[in-house]
């Protein structure tokens, strides 16, 4: 006696070696003995052998025509043999009921399963409705097939080019067009980019990079609803001053001016006055929820994406000739000591005398005429003399504080990009097309003007710090426990003291037009020259309020993403300059792990040959290629420049809170895509971030 049985829905046939009520011992073909509950068992027959029942059973069931069966099975739940019995005859075999089970138990969209052989057949709409999505699952095969056969002959599909994006850094797995690549990559044995990049997917790299930005952070585009500006309807007082600002040339968010009021008689106010949206722009209002949504102005080379409309941010900038809203902080200091006497926060109007722009002022404006020197013949000159003294004291006693002095070992790059009529791009608002001529700048950190700006915002940021924390009313801090190698800055709503800067507290609050954070902590300012002592209960945010620190984890993450893609950017142009340049070499300083960086040009990366050299080493560098597209650059060291090299004294970036060699590293890593080529039948929504 032989038995077919299920063995957890394959079907196996053997001969039966004993039977009990509840169970059989089968042997099979294999001579592997099992032990089969009595109610897996579907099939009990003499003849023919088990393998010519499964063999046999299975040739006959591909033949059953499945629409006469579904036809003619009862609408009541049936078993198999019955069906075989009404297809073939009433002396079914072994054979014609086995294949009767496997053409049921096959067609679970045509018969429902109800036990072991038992079916019950599908009701007709629901049964369309199956043969339906196989037929769409079958047609949907055939077009990932010819897709992938068109990218791996060097043709891409529009449907893909226009999920370019999704594919490569968010993809559907179970998507056609992403299954598609990972089949034309797997068939080419290529990397999925270098596949879309030949097959005319990426019109350029510039584009490539600039939008998979978009796609993103900006999925709906970078442009503003229609919004109006709204009116400040404080009356504020007109201060007594002549202000000025001192900015790049390009910079149409001006959110801070000097003044410097009583030279010469012995107490001089020193006046450092903040552009002040927060007196218009109400926290939960539709200007707010842009800022909010963005959380930053986005830069680049030629290019940027504002936190607020134009029209917005035109309304209260700082520009020359007006006097403009701000929020002004006057400290005033003994003129022959720069001891502090006293400070105080005003809401006013401020007029704003002239913007200054340091890139047409830096060769003019230097140490030599700021320090009596040289002749001083340009505005302000006075004013500007007091703000560099006082901006070198005021550095000298943070980096008592900080425990050494902060060094700038690296110059500041500024990028210009020239169109076709030799205009820079920055000036008429045109998004870059990626073939600009590219002009690389040279500005010297901490240069006077620089050190100007620099030390009045750090000494508004740390007051107005210590001034919330007075009073009780949170804020929005960075903060850093040590220089120790690895202790990062970090964001929080306590004043805690930043090592880097040598300051007891430090907010941002200075950039309300361009950082959310900012615009925050000016609202919690503004409450606090409003109600003095009263200010925690006035001010928008309160201690430990849970949307405070949302604002903190939205900003973080947005502020990184957005410096990532401005240091891509960079990088990009750098290397279009080098194509521009004719630049096949390059003076370097040896880095860690293969890197090495150029010493004139904003550029960090591997070369063969640097693992082995001492940090600091000074090399000469071949560039053998690069890729616009992955933004790698192939070189290797040809000569050492140097025989001796300094002691390792780690990365000061001083008053920047910039990279460390952590951040270099990522910043010189190659692109990463979140397609994978090994798992394509993954679930969806698995894939990791760019």
């Amino acid at each position: 006696m032989f038995a077919l049985f299920d063995d957890a829905g394959k079907f196996q046939a053997g001969r039966v070696m004993s039977e009990a009520d509840s169970s059989m011992q089968i042997e099979l073909d294999s001579g592997k003995r099992v032990k089969v509950k009595a109610a897996n068992v579907l099939i009990k027959f003499a003849k023919p052998s088990p393998a010519e029942v499964l063999g046999q059973g299975a040739a006959q069931a591909a033949d059953i025509d499945v629409d006469l069966i579904w036809e003619v099975a009862p609408n009541e739940e049936f078993g198999f043999e019955d069906l075989a019995r009404e297809y073939f005859s009433a002396n079914a075999d072994a054979v014609q009921q086995a294949a009767m089970l496997m053409r049921l138990f096959d067609t679970p969209h045509y018969f429902h399963r109800r036990g072991k052989g038992r079916f019950r057949k599908a009701p007709e709409d629901i049964l369309k409705q199956a043969l339906v999505a196989i037929e769409r699952k079958k047609q949907q095969a055939l077009q990932i097939a010819q897709w992938a056969e068109e990218l791996a002959a060097g043709n891409c599909p529009p449907p893909i080019k226009e999920q370019l994006y999704k594919i490569l850094f968010k993809p559907d797995k179970n998507g056609p067009e992403y299954k598609a690549v990972v089949d034309a990559a797997k068939a080419t044995q290529r990397a999925p980019l270098d596949l879309l990049k030949d097959a005319g997917a990426i019109d350029s790299p510039y584009q490539f990079h600039f939008k998979r930005f978009l796609f993103e952070f900006f999925p709906k585009g970078c442009g503003f609803p229609a919004v109006q500006a709204p009116p400040i309807k404080d009356e504020l007082p007109l201060a007594a001053v002549r202000a000025f600002s001192i900015d790049d040339s390009m910079t149409t968010e001006i959110d801070d001016a000097l003044s410097v009021q009583g030279l010469g008689t012995g107490t001089v106010t020193y006046g450092i006055h903040i552009a002040a949206p927060s007196l218009a722009i109400a926290p939960g209002s539709p200007v707010d929820a842009l800022g909010r949504a963005r959380m930053s102005t986005v830069y680049m080379p030629g290019h940027k994406i504002t936190m607020l409309p134009d029209d917005v941010v035109q309304t209260y900038t700082l520009i020359e000739g007006r006097d403009c809203p701000a929020v002004s902080l006057y400290i005033t200091f003994d003129e022959a000591t720069l001891e502090v006497k006293g400070s105080e926060t005003k809401l006013e109007r401020v007029p704003i005398a002239a913007n200054l722009r340091h890139d047409k002022l830096d060769g003019v404006i230097t140490d030599a005429t700021l320090s009596g020197e040289a002749p001083a013949d340009y505005a302000f000159a006075s004013e500007l003399a007091f703000a560099y003294r006082l901006a070198r004291h005021l550095k000298a006693r943070r980096e008592v504080v900080r425990g050494k002095p902060e060094t700038f070992n690296r110059p500041d790059y500024s990028f210009k990009l020239l169109g076709a009529n030799g205009e820079n791009t920055m000036s008429d608002g045109i998004e870059p097309q990626g073939n600009e001529q590219v002009v690389i700048g040279i500005r010297a950190r901490g240069s006077a003007l620089d050190l100007i700006v620099a030390e009045a915002m750090i000494l508004a940021n740390s007051t107005w710090g210590g001034w919330l924390a007075e009073l009780g009313v949170p804020g929005i801090y960075r903060s850093q426990a040590s220089l120790q190698p690895g202790i990062k800055v970090r964001m929080g709503t306590k004043a805690l003291p930043h090592a880097g800067m040598g300051v007891a507290q430090y907010t941002w609050a200075t950039s309300p037009l361009r950082r959310y954070v900012d615009l925050v902590n000016q609202w919690q300012i503004v409450a606090c020259a409003k109600n003095g002592r009263t200010a925690a209960l006035a001010a928008p945010f309160k201690p430990k309020d849970a949307e405070l620190f949302a604002i903190i984890s939205n900003f973080d993450t947005a502020y990184s993403a957005y410096n990532g893609f401005q240091s891509s950017m960079e990088r990009y142009w750098t290397l279009k300059y080098l194509g521009q340049q004719g630049l096949t070499e390059l003076d370097c300083a040896v880095m860690v792990n293969g890197l090495v960086r150029a010493d004139t040009l904003p550029l960090v990366f591997k070369a063969i040959g640097a693992d082995n050299l001492p940090r600091h080493a000074k090399v000469r560098v071949r560039i053998t290629g690069v890729d616009e597209l992955t933004l790698d650059v192939h070189a290797s060291v040809v000569a050492r420049l140097d025989d001796a090299t300094p002691a390792d004294q780690g990365v000061d970036e001083g008053i920047s809170e910039g990279e460390d060699d952590e951040e270099v590293l990522d910043n010189a890593g190659p692109l990463t895509l979140a397609i994978d080529v090994t798992d394509a039948d993954a679930p969806a929504g698995d894939a990791p971030a760019p």
